[in-house]
């Protein structure tokens, strides 16, 4: 019987060397820097890059970009040398194009899903991106709503049979006691979680992470 390949986990928006040693101890296989001034997980080039020189080569480097400009694209490549970038905004397909051509690193596109249709719209990133990530999209009503990071999950079944062209990765409200069965309900093979292992947001917890991974890594697929 052939064994399933091992489930990857991105812990996302760490910006403490405490964090990330415990993320890289459990096996986690990508680290996320936010450069998204907005959000409570905010960390500049110089404070990622610090964080970055922390990870063994055998633990991916990511960059989490919010519509960011070229002159920002730049100073995260040079300071950082992230080994993927992953869009949260609106970027087009056109714009991942370009960020590929610009920098030469594989991109990740974050589909936010609320239904059917969402999900639908990964189609026309297909031929672009690199992996796409399905997380959930905050109501119009949630007010100071963040691109991602709002401990809000989607319908899972929503992309539990839908047959993609990219690896792609779940996120969206994930915890430790719920990851376990996302990837039974949905088959996937790569998770992401920022709010679901902090006490406060931005503020990660190590006991947090490392039972999620663990959880992640246990599933039952």
């Amino acid at each position: 019987m052939n064994t399933p390949p091992d489930i990857a986990v991105k812990i996302c928006g760490l910006s403490t060397p405490e964090t990330v040693t415990a993320a890289v101890e459990v096996g986690a296989s990508h680290i996320g820097f936010l450069f998204f001034e907005k959000s409570p997980r905010y960390v500049t080039p110089p404070q990622a890059a610090s964080l970055r020189a922390l990870l063994p080569p055998t633990v991916s480097a990511v960059a989490l970009l919010v519509d960011a400009d070229d002159a920002l694209v730049d100073n995260i490549v040079s300071e950082v040398r992230p080994d993927l970038l992953q869009c949260h905004g609106q970027e087009t397909p056109d714009r991942i194009t370009a960020l590929k051509a610009r920098t030469g690193l594989p991109v990740m596109k974050v589909i936010s899903v609320a239904d059917a249709a969402d999900v639908a719209s990964a189609r026309v990133y297909e031929q672009v991106a690199d992996l796409l990530l399905f997380d959930a999209k905050p109501p119009k009503s949630m007010a100071n709503a963040l691109p991602g990071g709002n401990a809000l999950s989607f319908d899972w079944s929503l992309i539990a049979n839908v047959a993609h062209t990219l690896p792609w990765m779940l996120s969206g409200g994930l915890t430790p006691d719920n990851v376990a069965n996302a990837i039974a309900q949905t088959g996937a093979r790569m998770v992401d979680v920022s709010s679901g292992v902090e006490d406060a947001p931005g503020k990660k917890n190590s006991a947090l992470i490392r039972a999620f991974v663990k959880a992640a890594k246990s599933a039952v697929r």
